[in-house]
């Protein structure tokens, strides 16, 4: 069951020592401050008779000129390599260990298909000798059919299972590739707010991610539809990620009248997500892209399981109806029991 004291603990406020950290992680990382936005603004627009609230935050990083820089400029690209590196070896590990999870008597099966194979050529090849010395020999020539017979069954036995292997291993290097993307997904990060970076994976069993990619338009238009959803959206775990993909940061406005301010609150609550480390989430994007023969400037959609999972994706605007409707509450009487139900992965 969904803990909601975790999701509160990682989308809520951090206490000073979170700020430290993730102030230190940001600015002080050789890794990632190439990588750091240069700037991320959120505008409040009220309507009449309210105080118009405008904020701007900016975060950006750069390296002063100097003779210390320029002297290490080759360790921290040695140090970003290898960083790299190890990220990648990690989720290389991780998805073989969840590929055996979800597959575990796939190795046990493919044993099987490799011994069946060894056994059924060895007896080719002592049929083969034997087809050899009985054709040489005219005294062993009744014998000729039963070892014609006898290598057929060999030739078939392992035809049949090198066709069964090769299909089976297929499928395993499907599943590895597929769960290698998901989690290099898991590795990219979140800005929760402007003190806080998180993970993706930090919100597996917590949240359902909504991923909209496209230009600032594409952005303000979805932002828009899922207004006569928020309620029921969060209810079911649901957190959109927005990604420009034309470099404009889309300006979400919020109406911060009186009236409206429950709803505003769970607004803000549920576009609160940002991506980081733009060139990090582009080459992601632009690999699934790849994959599903769409074009790189097509505005798409992905979302997530609870498990971090892609459970659903496509070209145009989220199905914030058809995501209300298919996903169960996160919490509730039947939230436990339903924590499966978020779809069939692709």
């Amino acid at each position: 069951m969904t803990s909601m004291a975790q999701f509160c603990h990682i989308i809520g406020p951090s206490n000073l020592r979170q700020k430290y950290s993730s102030f230190r992680f940001c600015f002080q990382n050789p890794v990632y401050r190439k990588n750091a936005p240069s700037n991320i603004s959120t505008r409040f627009h009220a309507k009449p008779s309210s105080v118009s609230v405008s904020s701007s935050i900016v975060c950006s990083a750069a390296n002063k000129p100097s003779s210390s820089s320029q002297v290490r400029e080759g360790e921290e690209d040695m140090e970003q390599g290898n960083v790299d590196d190890y990220f990648l070896l990690k989720g290389s590990s991780a998805a073989k260990i969840r590929s055996e999870v979800l597959s575990p008597f796939r190795s046990v099966r493919m044993f099987f298909y490799l011994t069946f194979i060894a056994s059924g050529s060895l007896g080719g090849l002592i049929a083969t000798t034997q087809l050899i010395s009985s054709l040489t020999n005219p005294a062993r020539s009744s014998e000729v059919p039963n070892i014609l017979t006898g290598l057929g069954i060999d030739i078939g036995a392992v035809s049949i299972f090198a066709f069964l292997y090769f299909r089976e291993n297929t499928a395993k290097n499907a599943q590895l590739a597929k769960l290698s993307r998901e989690e290099s997904l898991s590795n990219l990060k979140l800005r929760v707010n402007q003190n806080k970076i998180i993970s993706v994976s930090s919100l597996r069993g917590i949240a359902r991610l909504v991923i909209c990619s496209g230009p600032a338009s594409f952005i303000l238009e979805s932002f828009k539809l899922s207004e006569p959803f928020t309620e029921s959206l969060l209810e079911r775990g649901v957190l959109v990620v927005p990604f420009a993909t034309d470099g404009n940061s889309p300006s979400l406005d919020f109406d911060e009248s009186e009236d409206m301010k429950e709803i505003t609150e769970k607004r803000k609550r549920l576009w609160q997500l940002a991506p980081v480390y733009v060139s990090e989430w582009t080459e992601w994007l632009d690999e699934q892209k790849k994959l599903a023969g769409i074009s790189p400037e097509s505005p798409v959609y992905l979302s997530l399981r609870l498990d971090g999972r892609v459970r659903g994706s496509g070209v145009g605007f989220p199905p914030w109806n058809a995501l209300v409707a298919q996903l169960p509450p996160v919490k509730g009487l039947w939230s436990g029991l339903l924590d499966g139900m978020d779809g069939r992965v692709l």
